[in-house]
């Protein structure tokens, strides 16, 4: 552990005990039995400071470039915790002592922070350094006189264009044996094709003076980048159909059980659920969004594997290979096409997807989100990779969240759907709503079919209950069959039977 992060996680502690006294000694009426009767309270209170702190990133100044960024990061994070006391203290009665104590403590203890945190950084920009950029000594004297070493120039070396030993042995050192070896069985290490970089930015891939490289390569991890898709639409600009690129990142699966095993049981899961709701629930939402990149600038993130492999996929990369090496995941991405582009991503809980209505025009289909964001663009990925299940869904989808599969066992997800059935997008009873991709699997006559009418909220999937697909495009072909001669007779006889599987019979859609 880092000893700047001890340092200040002991200051900031002193720091809160003392705001704490001072506020109970200054508040009219209390006296010395106030410490002892609210003692577990005010250890709530610090156990809600130090979580969030550490949720907040707080302690870690390497990630701090200005005295502004600390100022931004200790006023968000303390106003976090001041709103997340109050909540507990009215709505569960946990805090016995007032508010004034409550909220001078936060004052307090705050502006102690902040003056300690201007106080390091005028310490740090005090910093000389010399004109090859190692730090001067001061003298121990009241003035800032420097010492003084004479340089002798050593005739300069000519240095080869590409030392690819000294690549190799440097790329090895920065992210291990087993990760290196891994790579190399992808990526021409001894080519000046192969563009190797240690990079959080585009900005640093689109600099690039040469035009085109086979096979771009980037040791640090997607969880740091602050524009994702910027930065990997970047790469594919660099690279030609057949290109590589490989990269890595630490999943959200991965990510909970590194901080799990990190801290001590029961202590594990409170700073998980903080760590989730500010890097996984801040992000997704419009109000609260702003104020996570303003803290995190990006960094850190959360992601999960459908998120970062659908971010690819939909900036023209195919997944390779895939590999966990020492808690990441290595991966290795093959350009097929130029990027989407896609202007207007969704991240929150209401979302608009794309599907094919009648006479084939696409249509925006709303429902929840029940998947990861950029899931959609993993369809062919997950059927590669998986195939169907029984029923005609995708097999082990991991795309679809714990909250997702829960809300699709009670039909909740599609309860946006009815916006559809009033704007004349569907009808009550059809075929259900498919994507291109999932379109791309039926025959050509039920393609032809299915864009002859438009689709249903409630599908013929619930008076057949096929389980293969061959059995779902036999279930479809005789509804639509039906159809064309007779519609209103077909929907409502339709509609009947499926009401009386579903109410009576429990038939659900896994």
């Amino acid at each position: 552990m880092q000893k700047g992060f001890l340092a200040g996680f002991f200051v900031d502690m002193l720091a809160v005990g003392a705001s704490f006294v001072l506020c109970v000694g200054i508040k009219p009426g209390t006296n010395s039995t106030y410490y002892s009767n609210y003692f577990d309270s005010f250890m709530l209170f610090l156990v809600i400071w130090i979580f969030s702190s550490l949720a907040f990133e707080k302690y870690n100044f390497r990630k701090v470039d200005n005295r502004q960024g600390l100022i931004t990061k200790i006023l968000i994070c303390n106003l976090f915790i001041f709103f997340l006391v109050t909540s507990i203290m009215y709505l569960f009665q946990s805090f016995n002592y007032s508010r004034f104590i409550v909220i001078g403590t936060v004052g307090v203890a705050t502006i102690v922070e902040l003056t300690i945190g201007t106080v390091y950084f005028l310490l740090l920009n005090t910093r000389v350094r010399d004109e090859n950029g190692r730090e001067l000594k001061l003298r121990n004297s009241g003035k800032q006189v420097f010492q003084h070493t004479s340089v002798i120039s050593a005739p300069k070396k000519a240095i080869p264009k590409y030392d690819f030993q000294l690549r190799r042995a440097y790329l090895k050192n920065e992210i291990g044996e087993e990760a290196f070896n891994f790579v190399v069985n992808y990526s021409a290490i001894d080519s000046s094709n192969t563009l190797i970089t240690a990079t959080t930015t585009s900005f640093n891939i689109d600099a690039q003076i040469q035009h085109e490289f086979e096979c771009i390569l980037n040791v640090k991890r997607v969880n740091d980048f602050r524009f994702v898709n910027k930065f990997f639409e970047s790469v594919n600009a660099k690279l030609p159909v057949g290109g590589l690129y490989i990269d890595f990142f630490e999943s959200k699966n991965l990510r909970k059980k590194r901080l799990l095993e990190k801290y001590p049981a029961g202590l594990n899961y409170i700073y998980y659920s903080l760590d989730f709701i500010v890097k996984r629930v801040f992000p997704k939402f419009a109000l609260t969004k702003k104020l996570y990149f303003i803290l995190t600038r990006g960094e850190n993130r959360v992601l999960s594997k459908a998120e970062a492999y659908g971010r690819l996929y939909s900036c023209g990369f195919e997944i390779l290979d895939e590999k966990v090496i020492n808690r990441f995941l290595y991966f290795v991405a093959i350009k097929v096409k130029e990027p989407l582009f896609p202007t207007n991503p969704s991240y929150g809980p209401l979302i608009a997807l794309e599907r094919i209505g009648k006479g084939g025009k696409t249509i925006q289909v709303y429902k929840m989100r029940t998947m990861h964001p950029f899931a959609e663009y993993l369809q062919d990925y997950v059927y590669q990779n998986k195939g169907l299940q029984e029923g005609g869904k995708f097999k082990d989808d991991f795309r679809v969240t714990s909250l997702g599969r829960i809300m699709r066992t009670f039909w909740l997800d599609e309860l946006p759907m009815i916006i559809n059935l009033l704007k004349g997008d569907l009808k009550l009873f059809g075929v259900r709503p498919l994507s291109r991709q999932y379109f791309k699997l039926y025959t050509r006559e039920l393609q032809r079919l299915r864009v002859l009418t438009k689709p249903g909220l409630i599908p013929p999937f619930y008076v057949d209950y096929p389980k293969t697909l061959d059995e779902i495009i036999d279930s479809e072909l005789k509804y639509l069959r039906s159809y064309v001669k007779n519609p209103f007779k077909t929907d409502w006889v339709y509609f009947w039977k499926a009401f009386y599987n579903i109410v009576f019979r429990r038939y659900r859609s896994k």
